[in-house]
């Protein structure tokens, strides 16, 4: 569904440029949920306005569901936004209109777009668990309701891609789990392309694949030993407790790119002291490549 190739964003002003991606590469399989993690500055915000068509790639490859988003014309742009991606904001101020029942709000990409369907806005409000709050404006949801509102919302024009930007970074804890869990019961059941972009780490106890970016390019990848499906399967069997499926089992892989570039976890550069422009030592073994420090720590030995 998504394949960025050697990515590249670079943001200019008259006296300063700045590189917010430098050569990324990721693929994200259709009907798959996954997070995208990184510190702040890591250049994920950046991907996922791309990946909504708000921005342009400086260089390198950017397809979304068979199509350049970097050759796209300003009418093509418009379709694309109205049919392909739907987009969900952390701030609800960009996702709704206060002045709008939870209904209202919904209906208004469905009116543009000419959809005629009676009573999707009501299906989709069922699908997030809130068709009781239908006539509800948003001064009377809570911050919960409001983002599943926003869910609901983005889902309008049944998109194949769902865009979140920091979806529970407004709400608590346990809210942010109930957020999730309406999601990744959205992705079972519509087998809609779910793209989250988060800081917080917990949250990749609710998905199968996390992508971390690291200076604007994909540094690694954590994938869970069992899908987070086979694990409610065992919960529902007896098999293990409901608190277990936070425990998550994930196993971390570095990514290396098409040149064979690939970035060091922080842990290790910190074990072996690398940094700057530090030389490794490559050796090559059976089933494996082996990195030393051009000198060991003092307390290490090769």
């Amino acid at each position: 569904m998504i394949q960025c190739e050697n990515l590249v964003k670079i943001y200019k002003t008259a006296d300063l440029e700045v590189v917010a991606l430098q050569g990324l590469d990721m693929t994200v399989d259709a009907g798959e949920m996954m997070a995208i993690i990184g510190n702040s500055g890591s250049g994920k915000s950046t991907l996922l306005n791309m990946l909504g068509a708000l921005d342009k790639p400086s260089a390198g490859k950017l397809i979304v569901d068979d199509k350049d988003l970097s050759k796209l014309t300003p009418k093509e742009i418009v379709a694309y936004k109205r049919n392909t991606v739907g987009f969900v904001w952390q701030n609800n101020a960009r996702n709704l209109i206060p002045y709008l029942t939870a209904r209202e709000n919904i209906e208004v990409p469905l009116q543009i777009a000419g959809n005629k369907e009676a009573g999707r806005a009501r299906e989709l409000l069922d699908m997030v668990g809130l068709s009781h709050r239908a006539n509800n404006k948003l001064a009377q949801l809570s911050g919960g309701e409001q983002q599943r509102v926003a869910i609901a919302l983005a889902l309008a024009n049944r998109p194949k891609v769902l865009l979140a930007d920091e979806p529970t970074g407004a709400v608590d804890t346990k809210t942010a789990m109930m957020i999730m869990d309406v999601m990744r019961e959205i992705n079972r059941e519509s087998g809609v392309t779910i793209v989250i972009v988060t800081h917080d780490r917990m949250l990749a106890s609710k998905v199968d694949r996390v992508v971390s970016i690291r200076d604007g390019r994909t540094s690694s990848e954590f994938i869970r030993n069992k899908s987070y499906a086979e694990e409610m399967r065992e919960i529902q069997l007896g098999l293990r407790e409901l608190n277990d499926v936070d425990d998550i089992k994930q196993e971390e892989f570095v990514v290396v790119d098409n040149v064979g570039r690939m970035q060091l976890p922080k842990e290790a550069l910190e074990h072996l002291k690398l940094h700057g422009k530090s030389r490794v030592r490559v050796e090559y073994e059976t089933n494996r490549v082996v990195l030393y420090p051009e000198k060991m720590p003092d307390d290490e030995t090769a």
